[in-house]
Parts: structure tokens; C-alpha cells; sequence
């Protein structure tokens, strides 16, 4: 068994070549721990005679006190050191510029997004969302498409099963509001539409679309190419010029595509926005809104064509490559 006095000295040669504090945390278990070699040595009390075991046992306590003071003294030691050799690791050097952080802005798609939303909600419209996962009748039927009609196949798209399908135009939010809500309204919707086209500079399988309805007693082509031009005028500005020419969208009677022409764009060449006209009574008759009373129009346009037009953008695939050394050109624009 060793003694007291052994056990003291040799805890103590420890401590002093101890490096670190985790080495002396482990010195700490070895000699003061609940299984540590001081607490074996109390244990040998019971097998000491009666008269032997007051010596010992202070001789012991003695021995717990030393090696904890130099233990207290020595984490003391270390953790000057420590702290100092820390500091130096974690120096700066203060005469070194700084790096700026970077910080998040919106996308020129988002931009854009909001500021239809602003022109929209200036005119009294309400905005409402409806599922990019559509069902057929909402997507067709409710828009007067006849089964088989030779308009579904420019809008071939990404079928889910035989009654789901990706939308491909946000213009079935129709059924939906006229299912819930009636007359007088005015709607405006904005999201993301499918087509399964050959992707090129002008045409993706994805795209941003704004469709907006109104319907109400004396609604005709008057108020659509009023509505049409303070659109077209906030957006790409006051020397803007529509054009209107005969078109056919089964949804509309009559229907129209409109295009724009201003001085920014090269040449005055007109260019085409989208598809608008007045509501077809069949759907209005079909949600049993009354004919006689009320009428309305619609119009469709592409997000994406709006930043093409103002800032001279070439290629469609550029809104979604995430190539920064394009998407930073519009860190701190505002379409106009």
C-alpha cells in the first residue's frame, strides 16, 4: 500500500508537468475522482487497527488538501497562458480593410412581380393565387375549350394523370373566382405557367404569366384598352402606344392580341404583349352569371417580357441560369 506521504508527492510531480488544462482535469479524476487514488487510500481504514485510523486518515486529508490547492494553483497558471496564447491566435489586424458583407436583393423577375402588383392594386384590382397543379376542367373546360379543339395543341403540356396536370395558363383562376365570388369583380392573378415547348432565346417549358379579369354592368373593348393603357403606361412609361389587332383565344369574344411601341425600343418596332378580349358569355353563362346584366374583359400577358422590352434583354434563359454576373446588373433597379 503506499503511503500518504508517497501518493502526495507523486500527485504533485504531475501536476507541475501538466500542459494543459485537459491534462490537469484528467489529474483531477486520477487522484480526487469518486474511484481516484486518495479515495483507495481512505479505504484502507477499514482494514487498519482502531488505533492506527485517526492518524490516517488525517494523514489522508492532509494529502487531498495539498494536491487540490496545487491543482487550483496550476489551473490558475495554465489558464493565464492559455488565454494569452488565445488572444494571439485570435488577433486581428485593425489597419486591414474590412470585407463587405453580401446581401440578399430581389431577383429582376421580383422586381418586376411587385411592380405589376403596384400598378394592379392602384387600379382597384384584387390579387389571388390559384395551384400551378391544375385540374383539367379548370384549366380547359371552365375556358370554354370544346373537346378536341385545335387550340389545345398550343398549349400541349406536363399531364400528372388524366385529370392533373402543370397549368398552363394562369387564366384558370377564372372558375375558381367565379365559383366562390360574384360580380362585380376584378381580379389579378400572377404565377408560374407549363408548356412543353423547345426551349430557345424567346420560349421555355417555364414561364411567369399575369392574367386580369374584370366584370361588370357596361364593361366593353373601351374599358379593356383603357385598363390595357395605364398598364402599359406605368410599366414602360407615358410614350408608349398600343396596338390592337383581331385574334383567337376560346375564352374571349371578341378577342385581340396587343402590342406595344415605344421610342426606347430600337427602330419604334412594335412589340407584341399578350392576348386579351372580352369575357365569352359561355363561361359567364356557364357559372350562372347573368348575361344581360353584366359583361367583362381579360388579358394575359408574360412577366418576363416586360424586363426584356425595358432593359434590352436578348435571351429568356438569363432570368434563370443564376449567373450572377448577370443577375447583379439589377441589384438596384426598379423596373420602370
Amino acid at each position: 500500500m503506499n503511503t500518504p506521504e508517497a501518493l502526495q508527492s507523486a500527485a504533485l510531480d504531475e501536476i507541475e508537468l501538466a500542459s494543459g488544462s485537459p491534462q490537469l482535469r484528467e489529474l483531477e479524476l486520477k487522484y480526487l475522482g469518486k474511484s481516484g487514488q486518495i479515495m483507495l487510500l481512505m479505504r484502507e481504514l477499514a482494514h487498519l487497527p482502531n488505533e492506527e485510523r485517526p492518524s490516517f486518515g488525517q494523514r489522508v486529508n492532509q494529502v487531498r488538501a495539498a494536491v487540490q490547492g496545487r491543482l487550483d494553483e496550476r489551473a490558475a497558471e495554465l489558464r493565464v497562458n492559455e488565454q494569452a496564447a488565445q488572444f494571439t491566435r485570435e488577433q486581428i489586424d485593425v489597419t486591414m480593410p474590412g470585407r463587405p458583407m453580401r446581401v440578399g436583393y430581389e431577383h429582376v423577375l421580383q422586381q418586376t412581380i411587385n411592380r405589376i402588383k403596384d400598378v394592379f392594386h392602384s387600379l382597384g384590382f384584387l390579387y389571388l393565387e390559384s395551384p400551378e397543379v391544375e385540374h383539367f376542367r379548370y384549366n380547359f373546360d371552365a375556358l370554354n375549350y370544346p373537346p378536341d379543339h385545335p387550340a389545345m395543341d398550343d398549349q400541349d403540356t406536363f399531364y400528372i394523370d388524366d385529370e392533373w396536370l402543370l397549368r398552363t395558363q394562369s387564366t384558370a383562376i377564372q372558375g375558381r373566382v367565379f365559383e366562390r365570388m360574384a360580380p362585380p369583380l376584378r381580379v389579378f392573378t400572377i404565377g408560374r405557367t407549363f408548356r412543353n415547348e423547345a426551349v430557345d432565346r424567346t420560349h421555355g417549358h417555364t414561364f411567369h404569366q399575369v392574367d386580369a379579369f374584370m366584370i361588370d354592368e357596361g364593361i366593353g373593348m373601351a374599358e379593356l384598352k383603357g385598363t390595357l393603357g395605364l398598364f402599359a403606361r406605368a410599366m414602360i412609361g407615358e410614350d408608349v402606344t398600343l396596338r390592337f389587332r383581331p385574334d383567337f383565344f376560346p375564352f374571349v369574344e371578341p378577342g385581340v392580341d396587343y402590342a406595344i411601341s415605344s421610342p426606347k425600343f430600337a427602330g419604334g418596332r412594335w412589340l407584341e404583349l399578350g392576348g386579351a378580349g372580352l369575357i365569352h358569355p359561355n363561361i359567364l353563362e356557364h357559372y350562372e352569371i347573368d348575361t344581360q346584366r353584366f359583361s367583362g374583359f381579360a388579358f394575359g400577358l408574360g412577366v418576363e417580357r416586360i424586363p426584356m422590352l425595358a432593359y434590352g434583354i436578348e435571351d429568356l434563359r438569363h432570368f434563370y441560369e443564376n449567373d450572377l454576373r448577370f443577375l447583379e446588373q439589377f441589384r438596384n433597379l426598379a423596373t420602370p
